[in-house]
């Protein structure tokens, strides 16, 4: 599910700059782009660290049920 929504983010991020980008790039386009790759990123990151806690909570699971 993960890799469905970090291929939404690039896609959307792609047609937003394309769509800034459309009349020629200004300042106005580069700080757009920048705050998207930053909302993208972060989403993506939000998205590693919540499989990394499921994960590790899965594997404290596996251990307690050895003891």
């Amino acid at each position: 599910m993960d890799d469905v929504k970090k291929g939404y983010r690039e896609g959307e991020e792609s047609a937003k700059e394309a769509w800034r980008n459309r009349d020629g790039e200004d300042l106005a386009d580069k700080v757009g782009n920048a705050g998207d790759d930053i909302r993208k990123e972060l989403g993506n990151l939000g998205d590693d660290a919540h499989d990394a806690g499921r994960d590790a909570d899965r594997n404290a699971d596996k251990t307690a049920d050895n003891f």
